[in-house]
């Protein structure tokens, strides 16, 4: 069956719990970026990323300033403030939005090159630096932007200036003589070229794409060049494996380098694979997903374990305290999963979809939308963070931006594109992956058809969904893995169906409305003996949500704690944070009284006293002050 594209504008959230979350995001966190973005944020790190284009468009002096990726960060904001016109048509944003595609427009040199970074500090090294150049993985970004732009406000000037970017790079890169026999150092174009093709219609961006993830690999590619020989030689977590080049993909059987990097690419890689019917790429994609998800992927749906080359380390090899597990990363497995959807639409790929937005994704972000994670552990002491090297990376707080900035624009594109995660479509089948309040519509071979879907999620399993539409049109509804007792009423009865790769297979005609309910107990999980540090230890899930413990509710030494599984963790509902479900876990903790300071050992058997953990959302962690946290929780 043909996948059918969904524009993002055919997709509206409208949900109790997401609302807020958007809405924040729309009316405050996009003004609060372009802020930063101009270097018009007190306490914020300097950006500097506008007036690089400024300056490369000569409206401006001066010189560049940040890391070679600076533009991703402009580029980013365009897309997520894009699709918040979605929500509000903001005149200050189309304004500033008007501006700053004005500003690329001067910018971009006569011949398409559009890269602060080596226009104005490096012009002799263009096309030179392949494996950490970020050419690439800027105009990749950018290009996202131009397509999300377009797809929003019908204005086609950012999507011409990326264009011209694309016909550049297609002259410098391929296996004609006199080309670059290459592929990117950090992927990102390869998605964003197919989301160009799926906009436009013109293969020479699927054909691009389906160069660069078919050449990846191939020698000697980037792997020649001075500075990765170079950061390689000094670095073993530098080498060919971290950029996903040390075999094609074909060859790859575990998920190896910067996490960040082999998301985006296998991300990419599905869309090419969809495009091309091709069953091996497909098979490759689906060993990489299991070696991920089945070894890989922490209970948050965070990847990547290590902070020296942000990168994945070995099976089973998952720290509570220095995981890095980078907001984008968890961003990227999301995008990766919805890429999954279409090519195989199995619920099981939902679930982690779901799991990553939920928790790595949204804990990346404060409540208040203008402090941010870069780092997302499952267990901190704030003063131990703070101290030792091997938790430099880890903040014991979210912050107000980062010089590496990549992580808050893409939480915030990731808010306010929520939208395109809900569904996907095949010919005349709709599947819908999360229960999230939306109003949809769908083009099908039978006429215009929507869904209204109202929803309690992620608080309790219930959901309301209504079709208007021809009939002849298959509905999906997906029966998550953690849910209980799934049960559907159409009209108010009792609803047959099938069930095939984890959804439910209904038939709806006009008017009919689906009760959707399931039951989510809170339940201790534990994790693979494998996995080192979670032995003899369990945390404790509520439907898609990890949970944790905060030194808020519970005081310090959150890690003496021992867990009594025989028991269940009592849910409530309550009014923190503006309405959640906290959970209560029973056990017991030492008597610290009992435990002079200065007694550093002592024979085992002391007495424990029965007491209880409050436990919320690992999501809202830090927003009530610095203080330890603990996800992975003794249990006997």
């Amino acid at each position: 069956m043909k996948t059918v594209e969904i524009d993002i504008k055919q997709i509206k959230v409208d949900d109790g719990f997401w609302n807020k979350r958007i809405r924040n995001a729309v009316e405050n966190v996009v003004p609060y970026q372009w802020r930063v973005l101009n270097d018009r944020e007190p306490g914020a790190a300097p950006s500097h990323a506008v007036k690089n284009f400024k300056i490369a468009a000569g409206m401006e002096e001066g010189e560049f300033y940040g890391y070679q990726f600076q533009d991703s960060d402009v580029a980013k904001w365009i897309e997520a403030a894009s699709y918040s016109l979605i929500y509000e048509d903001s005149p200050e944003i189309r304004a500033a939005l008007d501006e700053v595609i004005g500003i690329l427009e001067k910018a971009q040199e006569a011949d398409g090159y559009l890269d602060t970074h080596y226009m104005l500090k490096k012009p002799d090294k263009k096309w030179q630096e392949i494996a950490h150049g970020h050419e690439l993985y800027c105009a990749g970004h950018m290009l996202e932007a131009a397509v999300a732009y377009h797809a929003v406000t019908g204005d086609g000037r950012l999507l011409k200036v990326m264009e011209k970017n694309v016909e550049l790079i297609r002259s410098v890169f391929g296996t004609e003589e006199g080309k670059l026999n290459s592929y990117p150092g950090h992927e990102e174009i390869e998605l964003a070229l197919m989301k160009a093709y799926r906009a436009t219609g013109d293969r020479k961006y699927y054909e691009l794409a389906d160069y660069f993830v078919e050449n990846r690999g191939s020698r000697p590619g980037f792997l020649e060049e001075e500075r990765f020989l170079e950061l390689s030689g000094k670095e073993k977590w530098l080498g060919a494996d971290y950029h996903q080049a040390h075999a094609k993909i074909r060859d790859q059987k575990a998920a190896e380098g910067h996490a960040v990097r082999a998301m985006y690419f296998y991300t990419g890689a599905a869309d090419v694979a969809l495009e091309k019917g091709d069953p091996t790429l497909r098979q490759a994609l689906e060993a990489l997903w299991t070696n991920v998800t089945g070894r890989r992927m922490y209970l948050t749906g965070g990847v990547g374990s290590q902070g020296d080359g942000e990168r994945f380390t070995l099976d089973y090899d998952l720290p509570n305290d220095t995981c890095y597990t980078e907001t984008c990363a968890a961003i990227g497995l999301a995008m990766w999963a919805l890429r999954m959807l279409k090519l195989n639409p199995d619920s099981s790929y939902a679930d982690v979809m779901e799991r990553a937005l939920y928790n790595n994704v949204l804990s990346g972000i404060s409540e208040d939308g203008e402090h941010y994670f870069y780092v997302n552990p499952l267990m901190l002491k704030p003063d131990v963070a703070r101290y030792r090297r091997d938790h430099e990376s880890v903040e014991p707080e979210r912050v107000k931006w980062f010089g590496c900035a990549c992580c808050p624009p893409n939480v915030i594109r990731t808010l306010c594109g929520l939208g395109g995660y809900v569904y996907t479509q095949r010919e005349d089948a709709v599947y819908q992956h999360l229960y999230l309040g939306n109003s949809a519509s769908f083009r099908t071979s039978k006429g215009e058809a929507s869904l209204r879907c109202v929803s309690e999620m992620p608080w309790e399993g219930r959901a309301e969904i209504t079709y208007q539409g021809p009939a002849g049109v298959s509905l999906f509804l997906r029966i998550p893995a953690y849910a209980e007792n799934f049960c559907i009423r159409r009209n108010g009865e009792k609803a047959e169906f099938s069930v095939e790769k984890g959804y439910a297979h209904l038939t709806p005609a006009e008017g009919d409305c689906f009760q959707v309910s399931f039951d989510m107990p809170a339940q201790y999980v534990q994790a693979n003996p494998r996995v080192t540090e979670d032995c003899g230890r369990a945390a404790v899930c509520r439907g898609p949500l990890v949970y944790c413990a905060e030194e808020a509710d519970n005081g310090t030494l959150l890690n003496d704690f021992i867990a009594d599984l025989s028991q269940q963790p009592r849910a409530e509902r309550e009014d923190s944070f503006g309405g959640i479900v906290a959970l209560t876990a029973e056990g017991s903790r030492s008597d610290y009284g009992e435990w002079p300071e200065d007694t550093l050992y002592r024979p085992a058997g002391s007495a424990r006293k029965q007491t209880s953990l409050r436990l919320i959302p690992y999501f809202l962690w830090n927003n009530r002050g610095v203080g330890e946290m603990l996800v992975w929780m003794n249990a006997r």
